[in-house]
């Protein structure tokens, strides 16, 4: 199938998933990805594949690069442990059962830790594409663990794809090496990505240019990170987490705007248009079954599978009391997560469109030209494990977090609050200057000055009240020039308070997409006056 054709297949598979996944309420992803997989058995679509270049190079920085636009730094900095072990060692965890099981059904170690690092990483896409809510920390536990840990799997998956090709066995000091070096550099190549990003938003300000720049951003973090062979995903994430605590600052309210819009779009399309895609190689699952013992394959799949899912099971629920063992002080006391909580995490380890690129792009023969032992097995293995998590255990998910009676999250409110009741407070100690500077009316400044004090006893009286983000956003104008004014007082309180980590990020982005509206509405009515 040619490019051109091949993109209106998707774009129509798009809609027409998303239609049936509101109509059947299911997740939009397995609807897609069964559509997918219908689609690969018709002829002119069937041969259809999936570069795996495209996935790690193109759907990847631009995915992972939004997602960590989106994630709380103050609940990573929280979880910090957690989310280490997790994105680390339960990677290397995974990786060595799965490779246990895979060498004893006859795969040479290097290449049963190849399918172990394909299977050990959870996909960022897929976790975020399963319509569950979840309390702040878990998502940000989730998110991150997802974000981080494809950058220690690929490093394990490069270090075993070598030594399979060149038929030698692992160097597991060298591993550790280039483990340390992928991660230190990854990060040093994102937080100089950031920098220069954030340096180059104080001079372009015009939002087509900035959101241009907000395009290419991903890819200025991973392209150098890849060219060093060091990790492109850590560079990415660490590039994203930077600008999300320096963006507030340096983005105007319409590109921010912009940006949210041509974002949410972009990653809807490049998320459904990889499951899509997955559905689609299937047929090839078909061929490497045709190929092998059908009995013994079967087996080997649906080990992988128990291996990959109790593996994380018995981390979340062995680690934890591990932990308490060790750090008995009271902060750590209050942050302990009861067993049904924790049950959600452990049942949301999804593989997805990393997992399978990585598999397809296993070379089919080593460097003497013998075809490479247990490719075909381990592309099997590969889609078998992503089709179980992202239709089982995806769809049985939204089940289990209602059983889990996951609790809200108690400060959330508190926090959106004090946001609001603080950045009245800047607004009304800016008032008078900036009434002085625009030369405001006496009355129209006493009025929106009793506005502002108004709507502040509301808040502080209503504190905890449901219908707090109704009543902020029904103030009426008074004076469109002046309140343009006072914006800045409020934003400048609200991204204190993030930074004093009175108030989350979450709710950051929250308060400020409010402001942002606020400042569109009242340019305009400036323009129309």
């Amino acid at each position: 199938m040619q490019g051109l054709e091949l993109v209106v297949v998707l774009g129509a598979v798009l809609l027409a998933g998303g239609a049936v996944a509101g109509w059947l309420r299911l997740p939009a992803p397995l609807v897609l990805l069964v559509l997918g997989a219908a689609l690969g058995f018709l002829p002119l679509i069937g041969g259809t594949q999936l570069p795996p270049d495209v996935v790690l190079l193109l759907f990847l920085p631009a995915l992972l690069y939004w997602e960590s636009l989106n994630t709380s730094l103050r609940e990573i900095r929280s979880n910090l442990r957690t989310i280490s072990l997790l994105a680390t060692g339960l990677v290397f965890a995974t990786a060595a059962a799965v490779a246990v099981v895979a060498h004893a059904f006859g795969l040479p170690w290097s290449m049963a830790i190849v399918l172990g690092a394909i299977l050990a990483p959870t996909d960022a896409t897929a976790v975020s594409s399963v319509p569950v809510r979840l309390p702040r920390r878990a998502l940000t536990t989730l998110r991150t663990e997802s974000l981080i840990n494809d950058g220690t799997a690929l490093v394990l998956y490069s270090v075993a794809v070598a030594a399979a090709v060149a038929e030698k066995e692992i160097a597991l000091g060298a591993t550790f090496v280039r483990f340390l070096l992928s991660y230190g550099v990854g990060i040093a190549i994102g937080l100089a990505a950031g920098f220069l990003v954030v340096w180059l938003r104080r001079w372009i300000t015009e939002p087509r240019l900035e959101n241009t720049l907000s395009v290419l951003t991903p890819f200025i973090a991973y392209l150098p990170a890849e060219l060093l062979e060091v990790s492109g995903v850590v560079a990415v994430v660490t590039c994203g987490l930077t600008l999300s605590q320096a963006a507030p600052r340096v983005i105007s309210a319409r590109t921010r705007t912009q940006a949210f819009g041509f974002w949410q779009v972009t990653t809807y399309i490049l998320n459904g248009a990889l499951f899509v895609l997955i559905g689609l190689q299937l047929h090839r699952i078909t061929d490497v079954f045709g190929s092998q013992e059908i009995t013994g394959t079967l087996l080997l799949c649906a080990l992988v599978i128990v291996a990959v899912i109790g593996i994380r099971i018995l981390w979340m629920n062995t680690l934890p009391y591990l932990i308490r063992l060790l750090d008995r002080r009271p902060a750590q006391r209050g942050r302990r997560v009861p067993f049904r909580q924790r049950v959600p995490l452990a049942w949301s380890g999804f593989r997805g469109a990393v997992s399978l690129a990585a598999a397809l792009a296993v070379p089919a023969h080593t460097d003497a030209g013998a075809p490479l032992p247990g490719r075909d097995l381990v592309i099997a293995a590969t889609f078998a494990v992503i089709l179980f998590t992202l239709l089982v255990q995806g769809l049985t998910l939204p089940a289990v977090a209602r059983w889990a009676n996951l609790p809200e999250d108690p400060t959330e409110l508190e926090e959106e609050i004090l946001g609001e009741e603080k950045a009245l407070e800047a607004a009304l100690e800016a008032l008078p200057d900036a009434a002085r500077e625009l030369d405001t009316p006496p009355d129209v400044r006493d009025g929106l000055r009793h506005n502002y004090e108004e709507h502040l006893e509301r808040i502080r009286s209503k504190a905890g009240s449901d219908d707090l983000a109704a009543e902020i956003e029904a103030e009426t104008d008074h004076d469109a020039e002046l309140r343009l004014a006072l914006l800045p007082a409020k934003r400048e309180a609200l991204i204190r308070l993030r930074d004093e980590k009175r108030i989350d990020d979450f709710v950051l982005r929250r308060l400020q997409s409010r402001l942002d509206r606020e400042e569109l509405r009242l340019s305009a009515e400036e323009e129309t006056e």
